[in-house]
Order: structure tokens, then C-alpha cells, then sequence
């Protein structure tokens, strides 16, 4: 039997060049053989994937879980007077956390990926920096744009878009937690999300780089995991996000409750995350 490897537990302290600070969350074993930046889902605290880091680190993948503005550890909270978008996450917070885990991680195979905005945000910032990482990982994610969604569901979403994109900046963030999606969210991060779901196309306010043209010029070995109950990212808007990534390697696997022995939405693989661990590094 082989001896379980021995694993680090860090809280690396971050910044931003823009002064916006944050802990990133650390499962490091001895002689990784890789290194993985998983961006979280909107609204949901870095601590929340520990137990995805902590078996990812047991089978030698050294891992570290991003903190988006505005949650968790981050000092920043959105409102009428502190506001960001997708500009703020891609360029500063981001790159930040990439340096973090080049200096503690060197020399080993880069992942970066995500669960739900995680995943398309990490598609993103391959497009930006496509050095940035070798391999990319996505799990219960998926663009949001509405003609990607079945015809159960999509015939609503440009509705629900306009009313949350209106109600943030009538409110001056999106009151996430009051109405059930997301945290406390940045007005202009919910103006970029709503606008791609809208489209189909991202864009971040205040960058003017087609991120759509840069992802299509990505080359990069892709991994995406769906859930097969999962309506807020169904197997449909992740191969509408991968199709973005022109000249990769793309896989799409999806898992059913029975293989996951949880329910197959969009959360519960977070607290059993063993069966999406098997197949990422399968």
C-alpha cells in the first residue's frame, strides 16, 4: 500500500496592485507533480473547496484555492462606493495569485481552472496570458449565454439577466444573498456576466481586448466535467464555452449522481469531491 504523501496546509497572503488583498488557500504535497489555480463559483468563499484540495493534493497536485473579490478573505466588499468587474479580476487579482503559486510550485505542469464563473473566468485569462497555464480544468461550469441552455430553461434567462443586472446598480451591488444567487456582488462584475449571457460573447468594461478572439487562439489541453442534473450549468453551456477555445485539445465528461454518490447539481460534488478528482486526473 502506498504511504499517503505528505501535504502542506499554507494561507499565502496576496495583494493586488491596486492595494485589494486576500488569502489564498494552500494544499501543497511534498514533490508535486503539479500545480492547479482553481477560481471559484460567484459568490462562494476559497474555503469551500478544501475538500476538492485536499484529495487533489493526496494524489501529488499541488493546489491553491483563488479568494474573488468582494468573499472570504478578501478586504474588499462591493457597494455603491467600491465597484469592479471582470477587468479588476482578470488583470490584477488574477496575475497575483499566479505569482503566489509560481513561487511556491516551479517547474511543474500549470492548471488553471474553475467551477461555474471560475471555469469561464479561467478561459479568460488563458486568452489574456495563454503561458499562464499548460492544462485547464473546468467542473460544473459553462457559459451563460441563454441559446446555450436547454429549452426548459433558456426562454427565461434573458429576463432573469436584465432584472439582476438592473437590481445591482439600483442597489449599488447585487444583494446575492437576500434573493438566493451569488454574495454580494460588484455592480459591474454582474454588467459583464449579464452581458455575455445575453451575447454570448465576453467583454470586460474598461478592457478593450476581444477576449472572445484571444480564447480562440488558445492551444491547450481542456478538461471539462458536468453534472447531469445541473441546470445552472448544463453539459450544453459547457461545450459552448469549450467551442470558444478553438485550437485545443477538449474533453467532456459527464457524471451521473450514481458516480458521484451525491447529487449531480452544481454544488454537492464540492463536500464528496472524490468521483471529479478520479476523472481529472485520469
Amino acid at each position: 500500500m502506498n504511504e499517503p504523501l505528505a501535504v502542506q496546509p499554507l494561507e499565502l497572503d496576496v495583494q493586488a496592485v491596486d492595494g485589494h488583498r486576500w488569502t489564498l488557500l494552500a494544499r501543497i504535497p511534498a514533490n508535486p507533480q503539479a500545480s492547479l489555480l482553481w477560481l471559484p463559483a460567484l459568490g462562494v468563499a476559497a474555503k469551500h473547496y478544501l475538500p476538492f484540495a485536499d484529495a487533489l493534493a493526496a494524489r501529488g497536485v499541488a493546489v491553491f484555492l483563488h479568494e474573488w473579490r468582494g468573499g472570504g478573505s478578501s478586504n474588499l466588499r462591493a457597494g455603491h462606493d467600491t465597484d469592479w468587474g471582470y477587468r479588476e479580476l482578470l488583470c490584477n487579482d488574477i496575475p497575483a495569485s499566479e505569482a503566489v503559486v509560481a513561487g511556491h510550485a516551479p517547474a511543474v505542469t500549470q492548471i488553471i481552472g474553475g467551477h461555474s464563473l471560475g471555469g469561464q473566468l479561467a478561459c479568460c485569462r488563458l486568452g489574456l496570458s495563454p503561458t499562464t497555464a499548460q492544462r485547464l480544468w473546468l467542473v460544473a461550469s459553462g457559459a451563460p449565454y441563454w441559446r446555450a441552455f436547454p429549452l426548459r430553461t433558456k426562454w427565461f434567462l434573458p429576463f432573469v439577466y436584465r432584472f439582476l443586472a438592473w437590481l445591482a446598480d439600483r442597489h449599488g451591488a447585487l444583494p446575492g444573498r437576500r434573493i438566493g444567487f451569488g454574495g454580494q456582488e460588484a455592480r459591474g462584475l454582474i454588467r459583464d456576466w449579464s452581458r455575455s449571457g445575453l451575447s454570448g460573447r465576453y467583454a470586460a468594461g474598461g478592457l478593450d481586448i476581444d477576449l472572445d478572439a484571444a480564447m480562440a487562439a488558445v492551444e491547450i489541453e481542456a478538461h471539462g466535467i458536468a453534472m447531469d442534473s445541473d441546470w445552472l450549468g448544463p453539459e450544453s453551456s459547457l461545450r459552448f464555452l469549450l467551442s470558444k477555445l478553438r485550437h485545443s485539445q477538449t474533453r467532456v465528461d459527464v457524471l451521473d449522481a450514481a458516480a458521484l454518490g451525491v447529487r449531480a447539481d452544481h454544488y454537492a460534488w464540492m463536500k464528496q469531491p472524490g468521483a471529479v478528482v478520479e476523472r481529472l486526473m485520469g
